[in-house]
């Protein structure tokens, strides 16, 4: 049986989809003061970047690119967006929010704990002084895949993927020892696991072990046709063993989101041990450079700390 555990962390809310004591979905929202994905707001035109096309609007709360343009608008107009797709880390640089045209009336977009309740599966909301369930279904394993990349899988035999975003795409890269067939038949089905764990979207690619034969090749599509939900749109497998995946993108994958800024994911989940201590929780902690840096410029996050504790925190460079 299925069930949406949820934590209201600090400096972000987590949910795993659990099933048979394992996580089939993780997702983290990180606390925010802009619209949602799904909110219908308005926007001003401030740029056409491609006639006829797309253009950059602004709105409170930020800016987005807006695709397609309404026929006749011109620069410097007022329109109602909805926020179709999360800015996406790339490296050094963020690509903006995308959004389209909209009519009303005006809204704010779901929640985490809105579109987990939404999805019809029973959800339980966990708190820190109970049972950490979350642990117990694999919690930190999770984190460590999505941070690392690294994914050990079993099957008929066993192997391990490399997960790595990349401007472009989401790349799986299959390792591990002969046979191929049962080896890239198991890492299909690790790679449609993760895809969905992870919530990965856009272009996805998967290089497997080359396979001699129509049917080998025909075997590893089929899985992973039976591992991912619809709607997606997939390439066969080549002659080289590459597949090319494409799936719809409205927010960032989790190995993009902890990634992005290592030692801010560092911190809330910092945040998350020290709040689940029993009584009396230690006052003193010794963190690393980056993630004191992280929590002086969060001072809003030591304080919920200390109201959830009763103990004010001290943190200090080790």
């Amino acid at each position: 049986m299925s069930e949406w555990l949820y934590e209201a962390g600090i400096g972000e809310a987590r949910a795993v989809l659990v099933a048979d004591a394992g996580i089939v979905e993780a997702r983290i929202e990180l606390e925010q003061t802009g619209p949602r994905i799904g909110a219908v707001l308005p926007a001003r035109l401030v740029e056409i970047t491609v006639k006829g096309r797309e253009g950059r609007v602004s709105f409170a709360g930020g800016e987005a690119m807006l695709a397609p343009l309404p026929p006749g608008i011109t620069q410097g107009s007022t329109l109602l967006v909805e926020l179709v797709r999360e800015a996406i880390p790339e490296g050094r640089r963020t690509k903006l929010p995308r959004c389209a045209p909209a009519e009303g009336p005006e809204r704010g977009g779901p929640s985490l704990l809105e579109r987990i309740t939404a999805s019809g599966v029973a959800v339980r909301t966990c708190r820190a002084h109970e049972p950490d369930h979350f642990e117990a279904a694999g919690w930190s394993e999770v984190l460590e895949e999505a941070q690392t990349g690294d994914i050990v899988f079993t099957g008929s035999v066993g192997g391990a993927l490399r997960v790595s975003p990349t401007p472009a795409m989401t790349l799986f890269d299959v390792d591990g020892y002969p046979p191929l067939e049962p080896l890239a038949l198991a890492a299909a089905r690790a790679v449609a696991a993760a895809i969905v764990r992870f919530d990965i979207g856009g272009s996805i690619g998967v290089d497997f072990p080359t396979l001699t034969g129509k049917a080998a090749r025909g075997a590893v599509d089929a899985a992973l046709d039976a591992g991912l939900p619809q709607p997606f749109e997939r390439t066969a497998m080549n002659g080289f063993g590459f597949v090319q995946i494409v799936r719809r993108r409205a927010r960032v994958s989790l190995p993009e989101l902890l990634r992005a800024d290592p030692a801010a994911a560092e911190a809330r989940a910092l945040l998350r041990r020290i709040e689940r201590i029993p009584p009396p929780a230690p006052a003193q902690h010794r963190v690393a450079p980056g993630v004191q840096k992280v929590l002086a410029a969060n001072p809003h996050w030591i304080a919920e700390l200390a109201r959830r504790t009763g103990v004010t925190p001290i943190f200090e460079v080790a």
